[in-house]
C-alpha cells in the first residue's frame, strides 16, 4: 500500500493514476470499455451483428480444432489499453483484467470445469525482450480468483513466429505451422482453456490445440481478453 503512494496504480484506460485510490480502474473511464454483448457466435463467442445467426462468418466457413471459446471486452473499445499492457510494460493492468474476466466471465468458465488454465506462451526471446509473457499474468489473476490451477510448463513456442496483425487467415495458419510443442511425456489432464490476450482468427488457439489434442487432451476451450466483431 505504501509503495502504491510513490508509484499510483495506472488506470487501463487513460493510464493516469487511478482514481479513486484503491480501484483498478478510473470511475470515469468504466464505461469506456465495452463488453461483448449477445447475440454472440456460440463457437468462438465473437459478437453478431445479425440476431438470426448462430455463428460468425469465419465460424461458419471454417472448421476449428478446439471446441468453443468466449471473450470479454470488443477489441476496437479495448485495444489502447492491451497495446499498452503488451508492449509498454503496464503489467499492473493485469489485475483489472483478470478480475473483470473472473466477474463476467466467471460462471461461465467454471460451468466447463477445467482442470487448468493455459496461457498462449511466446517465444523465449520475445519473452527476454519484453520480460513478461501478457497471457501468462492474465491466466495467473483468472487462476487466483476463480482457483483455478495456471498451467505455463505444459506447452511451449519453439518458433519465433512473424507478427500476426499484417497476416492474412492462410498466412497466420502457415505462420504457425510446427510453433509449438508438448513439454511434458504425460498430460493427465481432461479439460483445459487457453487464455489470450486477443482473438482474431483463431490460428494461435488452433494450432495449440492440435497439440494438445495429440497429448490427450480432451476438451479444449479457450478465453480471450478481446475479440473482434463477427458478422
Amino acid at each position: 500500500m505504501l509503495l502504491d503512494l510513490f508509484y499510483p496504480r495506472r488506470c487501463p484506460v487513460c493510464d493516469r493514476a487511478v482514481k479513486p485510490f484503491g480501484n483498478l480502474i478510473c470511475e470515469e473511464c468504466v464505461p469506456e470499455i465495452k463488453y461483448v454483448r449477445a447475440p454472440y457466435c456460440l463457437k468462438c463467442g465473437k459478437e453478431l451483428k445479425d440476431t438470426r445467426a448462430v455463428l460468425c462468418h469465419d465460424c461458419a466457413h471454417r472448421e476449428h480444432v478446439y471446441d468453443g471459446g468466449m471473450a470479454l471486452f470488443s477489441y476496437r473499445s479495448a485495444a489502447d489499453s492491451i497495446y499498452r499492457f503488451k508492449y509498454r510494460g503496464r503489467q499492473e493492468y493485469a489485475a483489472y483484467y483478470g478480475e473483470r474476466m473472473a466477474r463476467i466471465l466467471g460462471k461461465r468458465i467454471l460451468a466447463l470445469h477445467p482442470d487448468a488454465l493455459v496461457p498462449v506462451p511466446i517465444h523465449a526471446e520475445k519473452k527476454r525482450q519484453r520480460g513478461y509473457n501478457q497471457a501468462e499474468l492474465i491466466a495467473a489473476e483468472l487462476g487466483r480468483l476463480l482457483h483455478v490451477p495456471v498451467e505455463t510448463k505444459l506447452i511451449k513456442r519453439v518458433q519465433k513466429t512473424k507478427p500476426m496483425k499484417d497476416l492474412s487467415a492462410q498466412e497466420r495458419q502457415n505462420n504457425l505451422k510446427r510453433a509449438f510443442k508438448i513439454c511434458k511425456n504425460d498430460v493427465k489432464l481432461n479439460t483445459i482453456i487457453i487464455i489470450d490476450d486477443i482473438y482474431t482468427t483463431g490460428s494461435t488457439i488452433d494450432a495449440m490445440a492440435h497439440e494438445l489434442r495429440l497429448a490427450g487432451v480432451k476438451y479444449i476451450y479457450f478465453a480471450a481478453l478481446a475479440i473482434g466483431n463477427g458478422m
